[in-house]
């Protein structure tokens, strides 16, 4: 007997385990761990399709970034002891590797989804990706995970139009410095909620048309988050009417998150999945890759990230 729908994707690799920017760094190996432990922990592995990232190539990263860029990592990444590449982003001997492979996440998760073998994915990987730009590392981030699969869906896939959804508690002004540009305007919709103001201190100015962007005030809970999900985020996708649905999943908006300030809670990031999902079985056959992207208090960041796969699930 067929099952009701495709299994969710669920794709990581130890490599991503490997990366490590220092004592003390926020963004550390720890929060890959807490992830796959509470998806152990919650009984989902064994209903999830469970797969290891691969790694990307060059190709697939300069759809998005400046081949010099891309170039530049390559040849630099350290073999011994650290390079900084900004004040908040490092590599290690496993940076590398970990970083193309969690690219190459989003790439396998668009051929899963595309090939119908499951109705969405989530890539528990890091480094996170969404503040990488065309050509520099930030904020944690050295390759733009979730660009890197929307631009391989358009290129490689057939499709003409895809969304990207932000829900990290900081905008993802390297998502936005790559698909504002005109080149993309009429391909890709970026829709996105952040603590404002805050780091990186973009996202509330004048956009590209095809940003909708919504500052939220510190403190800023549920009940904004569904306000400007349904008077802005929601008017926008059904008129674009994407062919798939990408999502930079941070969930550092999280109330006891202390890298943020806002105060969303897991209930809400089901409700933000569900109404991710219902805007993808209008238009794109419930098509969604999920990327992860912060979170750093690592019980609430277990504890979210069951949340949004348990609901991508369909349980």
């Amino acid at each position: 007997m067929m099952a009701a729908h495709p299994t969710t994707a669920y794709i990581t690799h130890a490599d991503c385990l490997r990366h490590d920017m220092g004592a003390g760094h926020p963004e550390c190996p720890d929060r890959l761990a807490t992830v796959n432990e509470a998806m152990r922990a919650a009984g989902l592995l064994s209903a999830l399709r469970c797969l290891e990232a691969p790694l990307a190539a060059s190709v697939d990263l300069t759809r998005v970034h400046e081949a010099r860029y891309v170039q530049s990592i390559f040849q630099n990444a350290p073999t011994e002891g650290r390079l900084q590449l900004d004040p908040d982003t490092a590599m290690n001997p496993h940076s590398l590797d970990a970083a193309r492979r969690a690219a190459g996440a989003g790439i396998l998760a668009v051929d899963e989804v595309m090939g119908g073998t499951c109705a969405n994915a989530f890539c528990a990987v890091r480094p996170c990706g969404h503040h990488a730009t065309r050509q520099r590392s930030m904020g944690f981030c050295i390759f733009n995970n979730i660009a890197v699969a929307a631009a391989y869906a358009l290129a490689a896939k057939g499709l003409d139009r895809v969304a990207v959804i932000d829900f990290d508690v900081h905008h993802g002004n390297g998502t936005e410095d790559m698909f504002g540009e005109p080149a993309w305007a009429s391909r890709v919709l970026m829709a996105s909620f952040f603590q404002h103001p805050f780091y990186p201190y973009s996202g509330a100015g004048r956009a590209a048309p095809n940003m909708v962007n919504v500052p939220l005030a510190e403190g800023s809970g549920g009940d904004a988050v569904k306000a400007a999900v349904e008077e802005e985020w929601l008017p926008a996708l059904d008129e674009f009417r994407p062919q798939m649905i990408f999502i930079s999943a941070g969930f550092d908006a999280h109330r006891e998150d202390l890298l943020g300030g806002m105060s969303l809670v897991e209930d809400d990031y089901v409700w933000l999945t569900s109404q991710l999902m219902a805007v993808a079985d209008r238009h794109s056959n419930g098509r969604i890759v999920s990327m992860l992207e912060g979170g750093y208090k690592l019980s609430a960041l277990g504890r979210s990230a069951v949340a949004h796969v348990q609901t991508l699930t369909g349980q």
